[in-house]
């Protein structure tokens, strides 16, 4: 099986939003690792080089089950075009919610969101408690 190529690091989680930009970009990222953090309870990691992961899940491939490892049950990337909200859709709960929680786009894995005021808050933290509460993908087999 080959490695996920995003690995937890021991990157300093405020560094890394204290260096984000542009501006509006670092405030919303550091509004959205207060927000994370207040829903989850959970302290972050940085996975690779820009990805701030709250909690942990084991996930298996539903497509190759020999695909497998451990991954952030929520979190997000302040990239420089838009913030990418991870593990907010992965779950039929969030899914079903994701259509109150305002202006977004949605990728193969993540909902994109441009600013963070375009948001509904109430929404966003009801989907981070879903996401955080996922269990670990099942075995094959059970």
């Amino acid at each position: 099986m080959a490695e996920n190529k995003t690995q937890p690091t021991d990157a300093d989680v405020a560094a890394y939003l204290d260096a984000v930009t542009p501006g509006k970009r670092r405030e919303d990222g550091i509004a959205l690792d207060a927000i994370f953090r207040d829903v989850t309870g959970e302290e972050p990691v940085m996975c690779g080089p820009s990805i701030v992961g709250y909690g942990r899940y084991r996930y298996r491939s539903p497509v190759n089950p020999r695909s497998h490892g451990e991954w952030p049950a929520t979190g997000f990337s302040p990239r420089k075009s838009q913030l990418s909200l991870y593990g907010l859709k992965d779950l039929p709960e969030g899914a079903k919610l994701l259509p109150q929680l305002g202006k977004y786009t949605e990728g193969a894995g993540c909902v994109y969101v441009r600013r963070l005021e375009n948001i509904d808050e109430a929404v966003l933290r009801r989907l981070i408690a879903i996401a955080a509460a996922r269990p670990d993908d099942p075995a094959p087999g059970s």
